[in-house]
């Protein structure tokens, strides 16, 4: 069925498209596929748009992950990851050979907070992997980088969600000794898959470099010295993210004034609240979060605003935390986890895309009104 509001909708403009067509086409021509100057012009461009000296293209955002925990050493070490996050980055951690420590989540952001982080360290703790939620960073992140400095630990940060995000004017990305980025087809930029590192370190980025190309000494001799894997992004791949960053600034300046009809809209519907963003928090609202009361059927609301109403909603972030899932679930109490518990069985996010009009905020909330308004009506 198609919907009059999509949860999520992928955007290329017509000059973007022509661009990566023409760039793809001479590549082609070229016969230089994979590691060449498009993959490094996207290396350099977006280490310039975060703010850090060098950036490292490869093939996901999970292997953004992965790549630089085997350089920071994690095998047999304790690194601390929120329960509310996308089981990549715990996959990250356990794929370089370390041990997960989840922790408990801030209900102020949905992420990490220094009190949960302090409750997860262990003796054996190596290094902390927050994670920037639905594009928030934490007003915490300065408070969380210091403790880390103060203890030895690596801050790493996971930032899939968080491109052109800020706290206080600082990026998402530059807290830590590196970060990574996600260019999923639904994130907020693109590069259809893909992902990047970033880091200050050059000897950190070198050896990143050295991970992604099956751990070869150099792009053209076979000598190998680590254990690395096909992790490298293709020239097609980052021809379209190099489209994408181009217009970067103005997609997160397009989903911020989104998210302010949101913030107007839902004034006076009951049942539902966004998630306040932080003080000096300025997120790119990768997901716009609104919190359900108690009682109210998320399965149900999602169904009832597709069938009658035509509006999909975007997912969770997260439906089900990791300690709760299937693969974790049994390692795991849910009542060490009580933030994490409550928050991922009572949000839901808006649809939000770029170019999406007011009047599709519009029909979203409208929807929202009729049918938490037939639920208010039906309990009295």
């Amino acid at each position: 069925m198609a919907l009059k509001v999509p949860p999520a909708r992928i955007v290329f403009t017509p000059e973007q498209r022509r661009e990566i067509l023409a760039r793809i086409d001479e590549q082609l021509q070229s016969g230089q596929l994979t590691l060449g100057k498009y993959g490094q012009s996207f290396e350099a461009a977006f280490a310039k748009f975060c703010g850090r000296a060098h950036a490292v293209a490869v093939n996901s955002g999970t292997s953004s992950i992965e790549i630089p925990l085997r350089v920071l050493g994690v095998k047999g070490k304790d690194v601390v990851v929120p329960t509310n996050t996308f089981m990549a980055t715990a996959f990250g951690v356990w794929h370089a050979g370390g041990e997960v420590r989840f922790a408990d989540m801030d209900p102020a952001t949905a992420g990490l907070s220094l009190k949960t982080l302090s409750k997860a360290l262990t003796p054996k703790t190596v290094g902390v992997v927050p994670v920037h939620i639905g594009g928030t960073v934490s007003p915490e992140m300065p408070a969380i980088a210091d403790l880390c400095r103060k203890k030895g630990l690596w801050l790493f940060e996971d930032a899939a969600h968080a491109h052109g995000s800020t706290l206080n004017g600082k990026h998402a990305g530059t807290f830590g000794v590196a970060a990574s980025f996600s260019f999923y087809p639904t994130k907020v930029m693109t590069s259809a898959e893909g992902g990047m590192i970033v880091t200050d370190d050059k000897a950190l980025a070198e050896q990143c470099m050295l991970y992604r190309d099956q751990g070869k000494q150099s792009f053209t001799a076979n000598v190998h010295d680590r254990l690395g894997y096909n992790w490298r992004m293709s020239e097609p791949h980052a021809i379209i993210g190099l489209a994408h960053l181009s217009r970067l600034a103005d997609m997160v300046a397009e989903r911020r004034r989104i998210a302010s009809w949101y913030d107007e809209s839902l004034k006076g519907i009951g049942g539902i609240r966004p998630l306040a963003l932080p003080a000096g928090s300025a997120s790119n609202y990768y997901k716009y979060i609104a919190l359900l009361e108690a009682g109210i059927d998320r399965v149900a609301l999602k169904k009832t605003l597709r069938e009658q109403h035509e509006v999909g909603l975007a997912g969770e972030v997260y439906e089900l935390p990791c300690h709760r899932q299937p693969l974790c679930a049994s390692q795991y109490r849910p009542e060490d986890f009580p933030e994490a518990e409550r928050f991922c069985a009572s949000h839901v996010c808006l649809p939000v895309y770029n170019g999406m009009t007011q009047a599709e905020v519009g029909l979203v909330t409208s929807a929202l009104r009729a049918v938490l308004g037939q639920r208010k009506g039906a309990s009295r």
